[in-house]
Formats: structure tokens, C-alpha cells, sequence
């Protein structure tokens, strides 16, 4: 399987801006900007997108690790944090809820710590990636 996605930047870094297209066009010329990258301007940035895909991939590998477990999921809700530093992504932080009959606190939290080391983008990532884990 492969993916793709375009990036258009068009200008200098600071006073330029861009648009991202993905390939399933769920972005579709989306804008981003150094204002919605470094300070609170309107569109996206790739620390953003980074997020979404870490949260989304670890999410779904969780389901998958509970499943493994005879566990099945009602619910799971992942936040993740991502940390720019220095010109450089230093810490994926998830915070992850899950509803899951019949689970045990410990189970859901070797579940968590499973999904979190072998998710594809966790394994993509050369930083710290750190969680927190709320059975509800």
C-alpha cells in the first residue's frame, strides 16, 4: 500500500504560505502558512497533521491489541501532543480513554503501552513518545 499527499508552497518562510492536497482529497488545497504554523493563524501546519496521524494510527492499533486480548472496544479516544522544539519534534504525547467491557485497568494499560511502541508512525518516529491511560 502506498499513500501520497502534495505540498504548494509558494514564497519565502516567513511571509509565503502553501497548500496541502491529499491523496484521498480530504485535503484539498488546504492552506497553511508560518502564522498557522508558529502562531494562531488560520489553517493547518504539519505538527497538526503529525498529531492526527499518531492519534489516529495508535487508536487503531489499540482496538486491534484489545482484540487480541478477546476485548472489543465501545469506545476509544486518543489526544495526542506533539512538541516542536528547536526545529525538531521532540516529544508524542497521547492521552487515550477508553470504554471496555470486561477490561482490567492493567490489561487496558499493557494494551496502551503495546499499541503505543508498535503502531506504524510511532515506529516512524525518532522521539520520546510517552502516554496516559484512562479506562473509564
Amino acid at each position: 500500500m502506498k499513500r501520497q499527499a502534495t505540498a504548494v508552497w509558494n514564497g519565502s518562510g516567513k511571509e509565503g504560505n502553501g497548500h496541502l492536497t491529499t491523496q484521498s482529497t480530504v485535503l484539498q488545497q488546504t492552506q497553511y502558512s508560518f502564522n498557522s504554523r508558529f502562531a494562531e493563524g488560520v489553517g493547518t501546519n504539519p505538527e497538526e497533521l503529525v498529531a492526527a496521524a499518531h492519534a489516529g494510527c495508535f487508536t487503531m492499533k489499540l482496538s486491534f491489541v484489545l482484540g487480541g486480548m478477546n476485548l472489543t472496544p465501545e469506545t476509544l479516544e486518543t489526544t495526542c501532543h506533539i512538541t516542536l522544539e528547536n526545529g525538531a519534534i521532540t516529544n508524542s504525547h497521547l492521552v487515550v480513554q477508553g470504554k471496555v467491557p470486561g477490561a482490567t485497568a492493567e490489561q487496558f494499560a499493557e494494551a496502551v503501552k503495546d499499541a503505543e511502541a508498535n503502531c506504524p508512525i510511532s515506529k516512524l518516529f525518532n522521539t520520546t513518545i510517552t502516554s496516559e491511560a484512562t479506562l473509564l
